[in-house]
């Protein structure tokens, strides 16, 4: 179990580490209106990187997916925005992201929702461990888990699509490979999608 003291020193470490500067939050925008938000710059390894910022544009399911069988889930990682259809069309979403702090982190392509948890525990795996060591080896669900709220697992290990209690963290290169969004955002997402509902990542 978790230490009581990682309420306070561990979580602002974990949180330090993936969130450099304060940036005010995006919205998520139906239709096809554009927006884009642009604060102050990220640095990954010394180098200044595109700050908060997510680029919403209604997109088409059609050029992605041969098909909506159990709804699909399209992450771009460059506009920073997860886009989701119904598998009957009537219902189309549109969400800002935090997505992987570096290109190596980064994974693409197609996978699919494997399990879905409300109130997910976490544990770090052993490369995030050897990066940062001060980290607990076990989270509980709550108000410190940095898996937020709810959790939709993929079938590639260790990969989720997750909240965050963190909202600094959305529109911003900030993960350890996972895809955030906002609470109440993945509780919405969390509603509409199930196990074997398609993820593509570009």
């Amino acid at each position: 179990m978790a230490s009581k003291n990682f309420s306070t020193l561990s979580r602002r470490s974990f949180l330090a580490s993936s969130a450099v500067s304060f940036a005010a939050p995006a919205f998520a925008q139906d239709g096809t209106t554009e927006y884009r938000e642009e604060v102050v710059p990220d640095w990954v390894d010394g180098t200044p990187v595109r700050g908060n910022s997510a680029s919403f544009r209604a997109l088409e399911w059609k050029p992605y997916f041969s098909s909506l069988r159990n709804g699909a889930i399209l992450v771009d990682i460059n506009s920073r925005a997860l886009h989701y259809w119904s598998e009957d069309q009537s219902v189309y979403k549109l969400y800002p992201t935090s997505v992987p702090i570096s290109e190596d982190l980064t994974r693409r392509g197609r996978t699919k929702i494997v399990r879905m948890v409300e109130g997910p525990d976490w544990r770090p795996t052993p490369a995030m461990l050897k990066r940062n060591p001060e980290w607990p080896p076990y989270v509980p669900p709550g108000p410190d888990n940095p898996l937020g709220s709810h959790a939709l697992y993929l079938s590639w290990t260790y990969y989720r699509i997750h909240g965050t209690h963190d909202t600094r963290k959305i529109g911003r290169r900030s993960s350890n490979g996972c895809i955030g969004l906002y609470n109440e955002h993945i509780a919405e997402l969390f509603s509409l999608t199930k196990n074997g509902t398609q993820v593509l990542l570009i």
